[in-house]
């Protein structure tokens, strides 16, 4: 398995229909689920959005707890993003705290909520999409499809294939700082100094990993071939379709409760 799904469960490995679906539709299929949702501030369309998404879990091949634990992060932090709507929107209907710019109202908490649920829909599908997608064929769909420079392709497939190198250099310190006994407080103080330690083993893991690419000639400009072909199929159209009947579905159930509210009125 490739680094980006190195954690994943064994049953994570079982094929799936998405798994059938070119990396480049997946791209395309990621900004058609997350596009449209910035045309509205509002709970109906990114709820109606999250629940949609959340039933074509079963086509992605991702176990419940596999998706839970990625999507932890977006979850934790985004109440923050709902911080700034929630103090300093303009406010509307009750008015429940107030001091100096800061006030909380029914919008102002309304608007909140609608911020948080849309970072959780804008987030979602990249988990769904890409959980399983392999790097290189990633690399071979940019390459064949898009057509974009081998050099950009090359250079986004090494830098992939690091992600898993980082993860575990970060759980290497963890377990040498815990053995030296220093480990087990301070656990702010902690995180900072590992994340500057893992900073520095980037920048030299990836000054080598260019030098040793160039004397390769990955960076040349001669037309390079590729081992695997990549190629649209009908399913790339369904899966598209499938995109646009979600999207319509989250918007229009917004339109017809009369939630929706433009991101500019």
């Amino acid at each position: 398995m490739t680094a980006l799904v190195a954690d994943a469960p064994a049953a994570d490995t079982r094929a799936a229909w998405l798994d059938g679906v070119n990396p480049v539709t997946k791209v395309v299929l990621a900004l058609l689920l997350s596009v449209p949702l910035f045309a509205s501030i509002d709970i109906t369309s990114a709820l109606a959005a999250i629940v949609l998404q959340l039933a074509c879990l079963p086509l992605t091949g991702l176990r419940v707890a596999t998706l839970l634990k990625r999507m932890l992060p977006i979850v934790v932090f985004a109440p923050v993003a709902g911080v700034s709507m929630l103090l300093y929107a303009e406010p509307g209907g009750r008015v429940y705290w107030s001091f100096w710019y800061a006030t909380v109202s029914d919008d102002s908490i309304a608007l909140a909520i609608a911020v948080c649920l849309r970072v959780i829909a804008l987030g979602l599908p990249t988990i769904l999409l890409f959980g399983r997608t392999d790097p290189t064929e990633l690399a071979d769909a940019l390459a064949q499809v898009a057509r974009l420079p081998s050099r950009f392709v090359l250079g986004v497939l090494a830098g992939t294939r690091t992600l898993g190198l980082f993860l575990d250099d970060w759980r290497s310190m963890g377990l040498a700082r815990r053995a030296r006994g220093v480990g087990d407080t301070g656990a702010v103080r902690r995180f900072f100094s590992m994340a500057f330690v893992l900073l520095v083993f980037a920048v030299r893991r990836g000054t080598k990993l260019a030098t040793a690419m160039e004397a390769r000639g990955f960076g040349s400009g001669i037309p390079r071939t590729w081992s695997r072909p990549s190629r649209l199929h009908a399913r790339d159209a369904v899966a598209l379709l499938g995109g646009v009947v979600i999207m319509a579905l989250a918007i229009g159930a917004a339109v017809a409760l009369g939630t929706f509210r433009f991101v500019w009125s």
